[in-house]
C-alpha cells in the first residue's frame, strides 16, 4: 500500500535543523528544497496496491535515495548507511537525525519494482520537469538538439570460447538442479558434468600442454560433447514440463545460450569439433550478460558492453531522451527515437537536431528527412586512394550533369543491378585517356564513372551546409553533448552496475536525472 510522507515539515528534521550548516547551496540542499515538488509519493501509485498492505516507506524518499546514490556513486549497503549517519544526505532526505529511513532489501525492492512496471523513466522525467518548474523548456520554444553516444562496459564476464561453453553447461545444470531439488555439486558429478561443478577454473583443472594443438582440440571436443549430451537431457526433461510455464521458459533460455555460443564459436567438421576462425556476427561474448556485444567506438577503440545514445538541448544543456543499444549497434540506430521523446518529454517542438560523422550516412537524412526534422551532421569524408574523390566532380541533379575536375561535361547516366538499381555518369574511356589529369583521377584504361546515392541531394544539401560559415555555430552548439556524455561518466556510466539492457538503461536513466538535477541546482544558484 502506497505510503506517503505528510507535507507538514518537523522542526526536528534534519534539513530544519543543519540545512544551513550542510549549505543550502550545495545539492543536498537544493533536494531539500524541492521536497514535496520533486518525487511527489503519488508520482509512484503505480507501484503498489490501492487498498491492501502496510504504507510502505515513501516512495518518493526511496526515489531521492537512489539520486543520492548516483550522485555519491556507492552501493546499495553504503547508501544504506549514509542514509542512517551520514548528516549531508539525512538534510537531502527531510529526515529526523535519529531515522533509519530505510533497509537496504527495501531501497532494492524499490529499484526492481520500478524496472518491472516500467517505471524507470519516472526519476528522469521528474528532473525534466522540474527544469519546467523553473522556467525552462517553455512551450513556445524550438529545441535545438545534440545527439550523441558513448559506450558502456557490460557487468557480465567476457571469456573464451572454452569458459563461454562451461558457463553455460553449468547455467543449465544448476536449472536443472533446482528443479529436481538437488544441490549443483552432487546434481552435476552424479550427472557426469563434474568437471564443471567443481573448483573456479574449468582450464586451470585439466593438465594439458596448452602449446600443442592436437591436445587443445581433443579437449575442446570433450566440451562440445557434454554440451551435446545435456542439450539432448533438456529436451527431455521439457518434453515432460508444460509448454510456456515458468519451469520451461527458464530451462528453454539456458539452453539456447548454451546453444548459441555452441553455433557461434564451434565448426562441426569430419575430424570432430573445432573452433571457428574468425568471428561471429553479433557474437554472444558473455554467458552471464547475453545482451552484451563487441562494439567498437573507432577503429582502435574496442569494448564488450552496451551503447548509450544522449539527446541534449544545446541552449539549456539539459537531457532530454536517452537509449540504450547494442554495444555493435551503428550509432545513429536510435537517433530518431531521441528526438520524438524528447518531444514528448520536454513537449516542446525539435527545431534542428546536430550530431557527428556517425549520424551523416544518407539512410539517416532520409529518415529524419521523411519524418519532418532537420538533421545537421558532417558528412563522412569521401577517399579514392590518392586520387580525385568523388567531392572533386560537380554534380547537378536539376541538369542532370556531371563536371570532371579538368572541365569535362558529361551527361551519360547508367543505371547497373547491384542489390537495388545504383546510377552513375560515365565519362567516355577516349576522353579519359587523353585527359592530361588521368594519374590523378583513374587507373586502367576505361573511364571514370561517378556514382549517385540513394540520397544524393540530401548529401550534397549537408555538404553545401558543412562548407557554409553557420556551421561553426553548429560544432560548438553539438559539444554540448559531449560535455553531458562526460558529466555522465563522472558518475560512474562508463561500467554497467547491473546485468542485461533493460536495467542498463534504468542506470542510464538515473544517471541522467541526476546530471539534470545537478545542473539545474546550479542554474538556480546563479540566477
Amino acid at each position: 500500500m502506497l505510503g506517503k510522507r505528510s507535507v507538514q515539515r518537523g522542526m526536528f528534521e534534519a534539513d530544519h535543523v543543519f540545512g544551513d550548516f550542510v549549505g543550502r547551496e550545495t545539492f543536498y540542499g537544493f533536494l531539500a528544497s524541492q521536497r514535496g515538488e520533486l518525487f511527489r509519493d503519488e508520482d509512484f501509485a503505480i507501484l503498489y496496491c490501492a487498498r491492501n498492505g502496510r504504507p510502505s516507506v515513501s516512495p518518493g524518499l526511496l526515489a531521492t535515495a537512489l539520486v543520492l546514490q548516483t550522485f555519491c556513486n556507492v552501493s546499495d549497503d553504503e547508501a544504506t548507511q549514509r542514509a542512517t549517519y551520514d548528516l549531508r544526505w539525512k538534510v537531502a532526505l527531510g529526515i529526523e537525525m535519529d531515522s533509519r529511513p530505510f533497509a537496504k532489501s527495501t531501497l532494492q525492492e524499490f529499484r526492481a519494482q520500478l524496472i518491472v512496471q516500467k517505471a524507470a523513466g519516472t526519476i528522469f522525467q521528474e528532473s525534466l520537469e522540474a527544469a519546467k518548474r523553473h522556467g525552462y523548456f517553455r512551450r513556445e520554444r524550438k529545441l535545438k538538439l545534440a545527439l550523441d553516444t558513448s559506450n558502456i562496459l557490460g557487468r557480465g564476464a567476457v571469456k573464451d570460447t572454452y569458459h563461454l561453453l562451461a558457463d553455460g553447461i553449468l547455467a543449465v545444470l544448476r536449472i536443472l538442479a533446482g528443479q529436481a531439488g538437488q544441490e549443483l555439486g552432487p546434481f552435476g558429478r552424479e550427472q557426469g558434468y563434474g568437471r564443471y561443478v567443481s573448483g573456479t577454473s574449468l582450464k586451470g583443472q585439466v593438465e594439458l600442454d596448452w602449446s600443442d594443438d592436437s591436445q587443445r582440440r581433443s579437449f575442446l571436443q570433450e566440451i562440445v560433447a557434454d554440451a551435446d549430451r545435456l542439450l539432448e537431457a533438456v529436451r527431455v526433461v521439457r518434453g515432460g514440463l508444460e509448454p510456456g510455464s515458468l519451469a520451461d521458459t527458464e530451462l528453454a533460455e539456458a539452453a539456447g545460450v548454451l546453444s548459441r555460443v555452441l553455433g557461434q564459436d564451434i565448426e562441426r567438421r569430419p575430424d570432430g569439433a573445432a573452433i571457428r576462425e574468425g568471428v561471429a556476427p553479433d557474437r554472444l561474448v558473455s554467458v552471464h550478460d547475453p545482451e552484451m556485444r563487441h562494439g567498437r567506438k573507432s577503429a582502435s577503440k574496442r569494448f564488450d558492453g552496451h551503447k548509450c545514445a544522449l539527446a541534449t538541448d544545446t541552449d539549456d544543456q539539459f537531457i532530454t531522451a536517452v537509449a540504450v543499444t547494442a554495444g555493435n549497434a551503428p550509432d545513429d540506430e536510435a537517433a530518431l527515437d531521441l528526438v520524438k521523446d524528447s518531444e514528448q518529454r520536454t513537449g516542446c517542438e525539435v527545431e534542428e537536431v546536430y550530431g557527428d560523422c556517425a549520424f551523416g550516412d544518407g539512410e539517416t537524412r532520409q529518415a529524419f528527412a521523411e519524418a519532418g526534422q532537420r538533421l545537421i551532421a558532417k558528412v563522412p569524408a569521401c577517399t579514392n586512394r590518392g586520387r580525385f574523390p568523388k567531392t572533386a566532380f560537380a554534380l547537378d541533379l536539376d541538369k542532370m550533369t556531371c563536371t570532371c575536375p579538368a572541365g569535362e561535361v558529361t551527361r551519360t547516366l547508367r543505371t547497373r543491378q547491384k542489390g537495388d538499381h545504383v546510377s552513375h555518369f560515365a565519362f567516355p574511356a577516349a576522353v579519359c585517356a587523353a585527359c592530361p589529369l588521368r594519374e590523378q583521377c583513374i587507373r586502367g584504361s576505361g573511364g571514370r564513372a561517378i556514382t549517385l546515392h540513394p540520397q544524393e541531394a540530401l548529401l550534397q544539401e549537408a555538404r553545401r551546409v558543412q562548407a557554409s560559415p553557420a556551421f561553426q555555430e553548429v560544432r560548438r552548439r553539438r559539444q554540448t553533448v559531449e560535455h553531458r556524455i562526460a558529466r555522465c561518466i563522472q558518475l560512474g556510466l562508463r561500467q554497467a552496475r547491473y546485468f542485461g539492457r533493460t536495467k542498463t538503461l534504468f542506470q542510464v536513466l538515473l544517471t541522467a536525472a541526476v546530471a539534470n538535477l545537478t545542473l539545474l541546482a546550479n542554474l538556480v544558484q546563479v540566477g
